[in-house]
């Protein structure tokens, strides 16, 4: 282990066997992380796959139980205050004090990071300018709607101008617009060169936001690679879904194709789509309705695990 977090350290993290246990539950089982730098890499599952716990050690608020792990080209065991200076964190809940304003709220953060008042005011500014809260400034936070609030926490995280930026469900509970703004300015800190590693339930937000992402469930790594390779390699170019009534269930087993059952109806992975749904129509199988649609990353969650990913 280096004795502190080195500049010339090529990847922003690095795991081997990364394992956190609470007791007699594994939550994190032996994984292996590499993130690039100027990467952003999601990691996806349901409510107790691991994401969050695996995101606390990184942060290094959460000691690791066994395992090799790198942040920043620092130990987090030893190196903690180091590598956190050089991080910005935006937790699942807003914790943004509610009775200050904007400004300040920006202002008393960046005294953590030893940052001087003058500077800070000017960070603040420029942040308030980047989350497009500059009419709110000197607004009460308790009067920010929620998406004003979540850009108010990704603005708060970069006052001492990370290294790596940590997202977990940075846009869980936001309306479409809100989400859509914060993917936005996301993506300009990644054109900037921050790293970003973010957990998420959203398919939609890993294809927009990621440039590889790992599937994780039960602790476990169950896949990775970019969102067009993931699709290739565990799904198919489109997706069939065909629902019949429940009184008069149809049996596709004797057709090459690779199904996944579902209460309401069946998922069908194939090429095309079209032509699958006329084969079982011209075979007198015409279902009571049909979609055909491209394969996402859904599909590729259900694939690997056989379950959505809210729980």
């Amino acid at each position: 282990m280096t004795s502190g977090p080195a500049s010339s350290s090529p990847k922003p993290i690095v795991a081997r066997s990364l394992t956190k246990t609470f007791g007699d539950f594994t939550a994190v089982n032996g994984i292996d992380l590499d993130v690039e730098p100027g990467e952003s890499f999601a990691m996806l599952g349901p409510n107790g796959a691991g994401k969050s716990s695996t995101m606390k050690m990184i942060s290094t608020v959460s000691p690791v139980t066994s395992g090799d792990l790198i942040v920043l080209g620092g130990d987090p065991t030893s190196d903690g205050p180091a590598i956190r200076g050089q991080l910005g964190v935006v937790p699942q809940d807003d914790n943004l004090d509610e009775e200050l304003t904007l400004r300040e709220n920006l202002l008393v953060y960046s005294r953590y990071f030893g940052i001087s008042w003058r500077d800070a005011r000017v960070k603040s500014d420029e942040l308030l300018e980047f989350a497009r809260l500059s009419d709110r400034a000197d607004a009460a936070v308790r009067s920010l709607s929620g998406g004003m609030k979540r850009r108010l926490t990704i603005a708060r995280a970069l006052v001492n101008e990370p290294a790596m930026v940590l997202l977990d469900e940075p846009t869980t509970g936001l309306d479409p617009q809100a989400r859509h703004l914060l993917w936005e300015r996301l993506y300009q800190l990644k054109e900037r060169g921050v790293t970003l590693l973010l957990t998420t339930h959203y398919m939609d937000e890993a294809e927009q936001l990621a440039d590889r992402l790992v599937v994780m469930d039960q602790g476990r790594i169950v896949a990775e690679g970019s969102p067009a390779a993931l699709i290739t390699d565990h799904v198919s170019k489109e997706v069939l879904e065909v629902r019949y009534a429940p009184e008069a269930p149809v049996d596709l087993s004797r057709y090459n194709f690779r199904t996944e059952p579902l209460a309401d109806r069946t998922l069908v992975y194939v090429d095309d789509g079209e032509a699958a749904l006329a084969q079982l129509i011209n075979d007198g199988l015409t279902p009571a309705s049909s979609l055909v649609r491209r394969a996402g990353l859904e599909d590729v969650f259900l694939a690997l695990t056989g379950r959505t990913l809210v729980e």
